[in-house]
Parts: structure tokens; sequence; C-alpha cells
């Protein structure tokens, strides 16, 4: 029996010829990653079991992302004892305020992750370097403390569920958009410990930012990863950027799936998801008239330069609507950097946005944008959970960044095509 993508990679770090599904395998890791929420109590596990060491400095990265720059004692607490615990290791990858970013979107850019990697880390969204053709996927604190001492982590190798691509996206549609479809289609339990592989003619008008957006919700349809296979669009971003061996893992022709997707990207809408769940999904065309609060543009979905570009050409020369408050949050600090240099700042900050420091902040009711109760949001973040970015009487519709912003210049949940119907619609300089 021939294997996917995810199976070869994890069989090649487990050191077997092959592997099934459902098998329980041990597999060296490339990279371990937690954050300022995850990683005080992988080091408190650490420390509790008596380690001295890690199994390799370069190899664990600890990203202060969530409650940064910190809002309370806690998360001041929290983060010096990383600081500390990274300063005893001489952990090299140790983001802090000045270097942050938010995680998923800080490791690809500093090439910590690529093609063939086996990557975990103690957040949810780990499944984002899948964009990469890296096999990543989240796992617990006492995981990640295991990880961080052994170098190695367990797992049940998954079986597999097949999306083949095709056709070109029309203007407006975006990664967000296909895996919103995706999910809405198959629902939050679809892909339930599955891993999710994208192929197909469609790939080819998909940017490593709309990949990486994809990967990243896997978790919402329940998937334990979920991955591209590595193309020229791949080789172009990781070549001089990934710091490891990158490896070309294809999956087999007789790779086995329990099921096979075919979507044509040319029918898709731009789509948004309803509270309180991910698959509750309409088109832009039956959203109704649905009045907002607030609008965020930003975490490790749709944090990237593609998005704050996109973003901009809807809100330019444009005014954020009276009542609405509108969040505009880089990933990184070269995003933050490049979109100000790009002038993108100026059309924020003109039409009556605000732009903040790369953080996870209002995405899990963090800080820096927390809804009240009945208030609305539309936001670009990968969770719309009951509660989640506030007040369990709030309400967030998930959605790109071309609808957050023409929402925001409305008020109401809106077609970007009817607020900005001469801009460009695909995130790049024009």
């Amino acid at each position: 029996m021939g294997m996917t993508m995810s199976q070869k990679i994890l069989a090649a770090h487990a050191g077997l010829e092959e592997v099934k599904p459902g098998q329980l395998i041990e597999a060296k890791l490339d990279m371990v990653l937690g954050n300022d929420i995850t990683s005080p109590v992988a080091v408190n596990e650490f420390e509790k079991c008596g380690a001295r060491s890690v199994f390799d400095k370069s190899k664990i990265a600890i990203v202060m992302d969530h409650f940064t720059p910190n809002k309370d004692i806690k998360s001041a607490e929290n983060c010096r004892q990383l600081r500390n615990f990274a300063n005893q290791y001489d952990l090299l990858h140790c983001y802090d305020v000045g270097r942050m970013g938010i995680e998923h979107a800080l490791l690809p850019e500093k090439g910590l992750v690529g093609p063939g990697s086996l990557v975990i880390g103690a957040d949810s969204h780990t499944c984002t370097y899948g964009a990469l053709g890296a096999f990543s996927t989240g796992v617990g604190s006492t995981d990640m403390a295991a990880g961080m001492i052994s170098g190695k982590a367990w797992f049940k190798v998954p079986s597999a569920i097949k999306f083949t691509l095709t056709g070109k996206p029309a203007k407006w549609v975006s990664g967000k958009d296909v895996i919103l479809h995706i999910i809405g289609m198959i629902g939050v339990d679809g892909a339930l410990y599955r891993s999710m592989e994208f192929a197909g003619d469609g790939l080819a008008y998909l940017s490593i930012d709309d990949r990486l957006c994809i990967a990243n919700m896997a978790i919402e349809a329940g998937a334990k990863n979920g991955i591209f296979p590595v193309d020229d669009i791949t080789r172009a971003y990781t070549q001089g950027r990934f710091q490891g061996q990158a490896v070309e893992y294809q999956a087999d022709p007789d790779a086995e799936y329990e099921a096979e997707y075919v979507i044509d990207l040319s029918q898709l809408r731009p789509t948004v998801a309803f509270p309180h769940l991910p698959e509750n999904t309409k088109t832009i065309d039956n959203a109704g008239e649905v009045k907002i609060d607030q609008a965020v543009i930003g975490s490790c979905t749709n944090g990237r330069i593609s998005d704050l570009r996109i973003a901009a050409a809807v809100m330019k020369g444009k005014k954020v609507a009276p009542g609405v408050r509108c969040i505009i949050i880089p990933g990184t600090q070269e995003i933050w950097l490049q979109a100000m240099h790009e002038g993108l700042f100026d059309i924020f900050v003109q039409a009556g946005a605000v732009v903040s420091t790369p953080t996870c902040g209002p995405c899990l009711g963090g800080h820096m944008g927390i809804l009240g109760k009945g208030e609305r949001a539309v936001s670009t973040t990968n969770r719309n959970f009951v509660g989640r970015m506030g007040h369990v009487e709030s309400e967030v519709y998930l959605a790109s960044p071309a609808v957050a912003a023409a929402s925001a210049v409305t008020g109401y949940i809106t077609d970007p095509e009817k607020v900005a119907p001469n801009a460009c619609g695909c995130g790049e300089e024009e």
C-alpha cells in the first residue's frame, strides 16, 4: 500500500520504511514550539521531572505573542519565566518584544520550518507549516516538555482526506475563502484526526500566504494536520530562507484516502463563517445585513503582507464607518516594517483604523480589542466560538481581509466588490 505525504514524513522521522494509519510511532523532531501561554506549563513539567538539558538549543522556539506586550502581572511573570529558561539553556530562538511576531507567521519567515520538517507546537494552529510541505501539528504542553528533553514525540499515524483544487479563483477570493468553504462543506469534525492533503492544478493560483492560511485552519475541521505538495511556489519562498535541509515528499499514486473531494476554485465566492462555529458558513451574497461594531485584520491566519495589501486596496481613500473600530495587526515586525514603508499604514490611519504591534491580541480574547456584551466583530482570525473574543454574548464573524476591510468601511458585512470595484484583489504590489 502506498503512503500519503504525511505518512512518508512520519515514516522517515521514525526510521521506518513505511507506516500505516492507526500505527503508534516515536519520531525525531525538527522543531519544538511554544508560546507565552503554553510554554510556562511545559517549563514547569520540564523542571518537575528533573531535566537538566534540552535536546538541541537550535530546535526549540519560544515565541511571546499571545499577551505581549504584557497586559497584566500574570502575563509579565509568564514571560519572565520564559526569558530565564531561554537564557539558562541558551536557546537560539526566543522571540520577545521587539523581535516578536505571531508564532505561525514568524517561524516560516525566519526559516525555522520547511519542506520535510516534522514539527510539534504547544498551540493548535501549529498545523500552519503544512503549507511548506512539512508535517506539523499541535500538542499539549507536557508533550512539548518531553519534546524539548528528548527531541522525540509519539504519534498515531493519521489516515488522510484528499482535496483536489482546480480552476482559478475569482477576484477577491483568497485562501481564507477556500478553507471556510471546505469547513462549511465537511464540518468542524469532518477531518477528525485525519491529514488534509491538497493537490490539483488550482494550487498554481494559491500563494504561500493563501496556503499558510488554509493549512492553519485545518484544525478547525478537526484535522491532525494539513499539507501541500512542494512546488515552485514553495521553493521560491523557502530557498535562501529555510535553515534546515529541505526534503520533498510526494504522495504515492496508490496512496489511500478515506475520502476525496474536488473543488473548483473558480466557482467560489467570498465566504463568511457566522457565529458560533467555523462551519456555519454563508457566501457574501447570502450574508444579509449584519451590522458590526469592530473589524480585526491580522492573526496567524491573515496577518501577512499580502493580507494587509488587500485590506489597504479596499480602504484606500475611504473612511471607517462611524461607530466601527478597525484594528490592523501585522503578523511580524518584518511585515510591520514592510507595510509601513509601502505606505499601507498611511491608508489605514487616514481611514480611521488603528495599527497594532504584532500580537495574537484580540483573537483569543487576550487584549487590544475585546468585545463587550452584544457586540459583533468581523475578523480575519480562525475561531468564532462563544466568547472567543470577549463577552459570551458577543459575536464573531470570520472572513477574509477583503471582506473585513469592506465591512469596516460600510459598517455591515459587505462584498469588497461593492466598496472597491476597481481595486486589485490579489494582494500583490501593483
